[in-house]
């Protein structure tokens, strides 16, 4: 095995050894993705290095000067252009052989598999209908798509439905006294399908004298027997299935919808002036993996952010978990901000809609019952979510995330987590996912 190959099977194992995802989620740095690349660190093995030998004393090409030290490297396997380096320089740490890198499909597949999920995402607008298998008939259409096999199925039916042992009835016409009224009632009662017109045709097409061959239609039954149709179809083979043009049908095809899965994530953050460093990290902690699952499962996803202190402003996602004001809380200002945004730019009709929202639960008095709840009955989404982020435990006015989630108890589109720490963080990501989930 060549240095490259050793270097490659170091590899591999280390991306086995990669960090445990929800270790990542709580402990994990989130900075070093993008919203395309999850960056998962790994438990990384050595890489193999070239050290000099106590056992080799000398020898060819050994050389007398700077001698190495026993167990000191004498050099190590150096990547070429375009691997660890740029232009032939060696990686340093954070290097491509220190992370397994996964897209958010893959971090949705194992979330879902950590988690216990299988959220299925929704289609909402229709953007093709194409034509499926064909399943489905009609009675009318080209004769290319007649549907012969299923006509002939229904003609067969009606022949086994019909069908009687001819020579059979015959005989009961040739029995002295018996004309086709007094076999037609005998015909019934033994459930003979057979018609009056045929008997009547039949019995004219007699002989004198065959119309008494039997004295009783008793010794006509002791000599003659019966065969069933099956018998007789086995025998003789079917010479022709009555068709009808009722029969006919044609085969369409079955019309299938094709709908783009859309999703926007709403994430409102409070940033007033209680909403210090620790509460901030755990708000990144929560939210981010929760845009990379939504982004993992649906066709297209779009992520809006709004920021909130007693008045809220939409901001962008390099700023939305930094920033911090120093003035009060009025956590309806982002509510009304975000129906705003949902109802101009992302319509019910065609966008799957999540709104989540994190705080420290303190609000200005009375704004949570009288403004935040009625504007999360009217601001239509699969999910509605927030996320108390309280380390040092519940502050006495921090009184949001229960109001909500005693109002909503029984919703099934509400959930609210708390947060205390990032030991906290993959249990309240389970509990609004499976929210969701159970919504299902």
């Amino acid at each position: 095995m060549g240095l490259r190959e050793d270097r490659e099977r170091y590899r591999e194992v280390g991306e086995q050894r990669r960090e445990d995802l929800a270790e990542f989620i709580q402990y994990g740095d989130l900075g070093g993705s993008g919203p395309e690349s999850v960056r998962v660190p790994i438990k990384i093995v050595d890489l193999p290095s070239f050290e000099y030998d106590q056992r080799d004393r000398g020898g060819v090409g050994q050389g007398d000067g700077d001698t190495p030290d026993v167990g000191a490297p004498v050099g190590e396997p150096q990547p070429q252009p375009g691997e660890d380096g740029e232009d032939g320089e060696p990686g340093g740490e954070g290097g491509e052989h220190e992370y397994y890198e996964m897209d958010p499909e893959e971090f949705a597949a194992e979330l879902d598999e950590q988690l216990g999920l299988d959220l299925e995402p929704k289609g909402k607008q229709v953007i093709e209908e194409v034509e499926g298998e064909f399943t489905d008939v009609t009675r009318t259409g080209p004769d290319s798509t007649l549907d012969f096999e299923r006509m002939f199925k229904t003609g067969l039916k009606r022949k086994l439905a019909t069908d009687f042992d001819r020579e059979y009835v015959r005989e009961a016409l040739r029995v002295e006294g018996m004309g086709p009224a007094a076999v037609f009632e005998w015909a019934r009662g033994k459930h003979l399908p057979v018609s009056r017109g045929w008997l009547d045709e039949t019995y004219a097409g007699l002989d004198t004298a065959e119309r008494s061959r039997w004295p009783s239609i008793e010794a006509m039954e002791r000599e003659v027997e019966e065969t069933d149709t099956a018998t007789r179809i086995r025998r003789e083979g079917i010479d022709h299935v009555p068709f009808r043009r009722e029969d006919e049908r044609y085969r369409y095809p079955e019309i299938i919808e094709e709908r783009e899965r859309n999703v926007v994530v709403v994430n409102v953050r409070d940033v007033s002036g209680s909403m210090r460093e620790r509460k901030r990290e755990l708000v990144e902690r929560t939210f981010t993996p929760l845009d990379w699952y939504l982004q993992g499962k649906y066709d297209n996803a779009e992520f809006v952010y709004v920021a909130h202190d007693a008045e809220a402003w939409r901001v962008e996602r390099e700023e939305f978990f930094g920033i911090r004001s120093g003035g009060g809380t009025k956590i309806s200002s982002a509510y009304e901000l975000v129906a705003e945004i949902l109802d101009a730019e992302y319509p019910w009709s065609e966008w799957n809609r999540y709104v989540f929202a994190a705080g420290d639960s303190e609000n200005s008095s009375n704004d949570t019952a009288e403004r935040v709840i009625p504007l999360m009955e009217t601001i239509d989404a699969n999910l509605h979510a927030y996320v108390e982020t309280q380390p040092s435990g519940n502050a006495i006015n921090a009184t949001h995330a229960e109001e909500v989630e005693r109002h909503f108890q029984d919703a099934g589109d509400v959930a609210v987590a708390y947060v205390s720490g990032p030991e906290d963080v993959v249990d309240a990501i389970d509990r609004i996912l499976r929210t969701e989930d159970e919504d299902d």
